[in-house]
């Protein structure tokens, strides 16, 4: 057995964080506290404030009793140690957070890891958590738990947990809280699931108006793969790539490239910029398509912009509005996927399904406009550079054909062998 991390300003959280550490070595698993504090002499004073100001130095004459102290970590930042204790606040915790990415990553007695943190502590301590791999424990104790944690949690298996009261003391209340992180920390470590499946793992993109040949790809692959399905919500698609980069991946099936609509469009379901570069880091074989690249997503439908006004909308159900690409946006999306083809340089097999790119693209259905479409093939086959490991491929099939998913099998067959 490893050891749980608990980690977190020692100078200001230390009371807190000794009784995390505590539960846990009581559970029958060892502990290493790390120390994050960034006020100078990283020490363990125990004063506590408001939320605002509880992450962020303080008196820290005394030293921290953390088994690591906030000055290795800081040791990890490229610029040493005293590019984090600047002095200044908020560029010593910027400094610290890039310190602490590095450092955790690279323990490698880790086997789960705990956090507790307000506003400040969870910006510092959750980007070094995103960088460890999917499955290892990771349980963030914060104030900010019960708002929006798109970025904290980002595309990782971080468990936000709402302290509910300030981590600022303890209390009846962050008692019972934190005492059921430590528990749970500890449990995760004490039994670490079993891997089980000897079979490679493929990722594959799916949303619902492509779903009948995601289903139908995932069966004709199930006896040779164990078939990861991500939807194609922004944050499926990046967590499909972190685990490409975990090396977790041994291939990918890009079905459903949707998010990149609303990267261009401005919808809510954006994948964001780095979209494909795990692709073209990896090197893992790709098989993409342009499912559902004849849509952007939006909320119920007075959350549409302004400026879309006019436009073709879909009612998906009463919280999403379907809106339909334009000539315009699929050349723009046609460029994107282009430019991030062409960074690859492992097998790529990029397939144009002809026919219709989702359920709504078709003959008598709502989205279904062939010449938009071809502008979208056209500008791919235009910019992609194709070579013997890069190529699209032309299908006069409908997305949602049996007879394409056999292809888009096919062509990631021939791409594995490559």
């Amino acid at each position: 057995m490893g050891s749980a991390y608990v980690v977190g300003t020692f100078d200001t959280k230390g009371d807190e964080l000794r009784y995390v550490a505590g539960l846990i070595r009581e559970a029958g698993v060892p502990v290493r506290t790390v120390d994050l504090a960034t006020g100078g002499q990283h020490g363990g004073s125990g004063q506590h404030g408001g939320s605002a100001n509880t992450d962020g130095p303080s008196d820290t004459s005394a030293p921290s009793d953390a088994d690591v102290s906030a000055r290795e970590v800081a040791a990890w930042h490229p610029g040493g140690a005293d590019a984090v204790f600047t002095g200044d606040r908020g560029s010593a915790v910027a400094a610290m957070t890039e310190a602490f990415a590095r450092f955790l990553p690279a323990q490698r007695d880790l086997d789960g890891v705990v956090g507790l943190g307000g506003s400040g502590g969870t910006a510092l301590i959750t980007p070094a958590l995103q960088a460890l791999p999917v499955g290892v424990p990771k349980i963030m104790v914060s104030t900010m738990a019960a708002g929006d944690v798109g970025a904290y949690v980002g595309a990782s298996d971080i468990a936000m947990l709402h302290s509910v009261t300030d981590v600022a003391g303890l209390n009846r209340i962050s008692r019972q809280v934190l005492g059921n992180a430590a528990h749970a920390l500890a449990g995760a470590c004490a039994h670490p699931v079993p891997a089980g499946d000897p079979r490679p793992a493929v990722g594959l993109t799916m949303f619902g108006v492509t779903t009948p040949c995601v289903d139908a790809v995932a069966h004709r692959l199930g006896d040779a793969y164990d078939c990861l399905v991500f939807h194609a919500t922004g944050t499926g698609g990046a967590a499909m790539e972190k685990l490409a980069d975990d090396g977790h991946l041994a291939g990918v099936l890009d079905i459903s490239t949707t998010e990149i609509c609303d990267l261009v469009a401005g919808g809510v379901l954006a994948a964001g910029q780095h979209r494909l570069d795990a692709i073209a880091r990896t090197g893992v074989p790709y098989v993409g398509s342009c499912g559902a690249l004849d849509m952007v997503n939006f909320g119920a439908p007075d959350t549409v912009p302004d400026r879309y006004s006019g436009r073709l909308f879909y009612p998906h159900n009463p919280q999403v509005t379907l809106m339909r690409t334009t000539a315009d946006e699929v050349r723009a999306i046609g460029e994107f996927l282009a430019r991030k083809l062409n960074a690859c340089h492992g097998p790529v097999r990029f397939l144009l399904p002809e026919g219709g790119v989702s359920a709504l693209d078709a003959p008598g259905q709502a989205f279904h406009d062939p010449e938009v479409d071809a502008v979208l093939f056209d500008t791919l086959e235009r910019e992609v550079h194709q070579t013997a490991d890069r190529q699209l491929i032309r299908s006069p099939r409908h997305l949602n054909d049996p007879e394409f998913a056999e292809e888009l099998v096919a062509a990631f067959t021939d791409a594995a062998r490559s």
